[in-house]
């Protein structure tokens, strides 16, 4: 085994720790670890990063519904277009999706790169957003209980739901704004209840791969998803002692760097 693969499993257990501790941004870490230190091709790399992101969030989601830290009525309503949007846009869309997207005298755009290139412009956004002071943050002591808004979650939940089709993402940064925005949600009951809508997505998206005759390497999943599992419960002991707030923004400085170099690397290294 070498260097470079012991890293790689390494930042296997980080995508559960990022889970754990922060509720998100465990997909954020698995594209590239699968890519640039295990050597999966990106478009495999977005499926296996489905089942990844998924199992993990599934045991953290489930640890949360203990503690009756999930809401289950509002998962539902933004879960269901999410359901539809990641299994059609993984079933159709991407074996649809051509090889060479684009050519020039100078640069080929190829879907591998373009899948990538997606991937880091996600990581940049959401690293925007975890170095911002967030709005959930200032919205969170202001929500009153009122009804929520059920189509901006309907619409949300689709979008998220295609978002993750394309690049394998969980979009925990997306769905945990949008349940305390327009469910009125406390912050951890958005945490736990993004958890199980990631899972259920993530994993449902992962059957639309299976369905569309992806070459899947058993063993190799679920070892990785087994480090990613463990993770978490490293990542939910470690929370209870580190300041949620400054982990984040440092976290988000961390997805920033590593999506500028992904940027960079696919094409101007080329």
């Amino acid at each position: 085994m070498t260097v470079v693969e012991i890293l790689g499993y390494i930042g296997a257990v980080a995508i559960g720790v990022s889970l754990g501790l922060i509720g998100g941004g465990g997909s954020i870490l698995t594209v590239p670890v699968l890519v640039y230190l295990l050597g999966v091709s990106p478009v495999l790399a977005t499926a296996y990063s489905l089942f990844i992101v998924g199992f993990s969030s599934l045991v953290g989601g489930i640890k949360y519904a203990r503690q009756g830290l999930v809401n289950f009525k509002t998962g539902l309503v933004f879960a269901v277009p999410a359901f539809l949007s990641v299994y059609l846009t993984r079933r159709y869309l991407m074996p649809w999706l051509p090889d060479v997207w684009f050519t020039t005298e100078v640069f080929t755009l190829t879907k591998n790169t373009g899948i990538l290139l997606l991937f880091a412009i996600l990581m940049v956004a959401a690293s925007i957003s975890m170095i911002k002071k967030s709005k959930t943050e200032e919205v969170e002591v202001k929500t009153d209980g009122t009804e929520f808004n059920f189509i901006l979650i309907l619409i949300e939940g689709a979008v998220v739901g295609m978002l993750t089709g394309l690049v394998g993402a969980g979009g925990g940064f997306l769905i945990i704004p949008a349940l305390v925005l327009f469910a009125k949600l406390p912050m951890k009951m958005a945490i736990g209840t993004s958890l199980l809508i990631i899972a259920a997505k993530s994993l449902l998206g992962f059957i639309g791969d299976i369905q569309a005759g992806e070459n899947i390497d058993w063993a190799f999943l679920l070892t990785i998803s087994a480090l990613a599992g463990t993770g978490i419960f490293i990542g939910m002991a470690f929370s209870k002692k580190v300041d949620g707030a400054q982990l984040k923004k440092g976290f988000g400085w961390f997805v920033l760097i590593m999506g500028v170099f992904m940027i960079i690397k696919e094409t101007l290294l080329k």
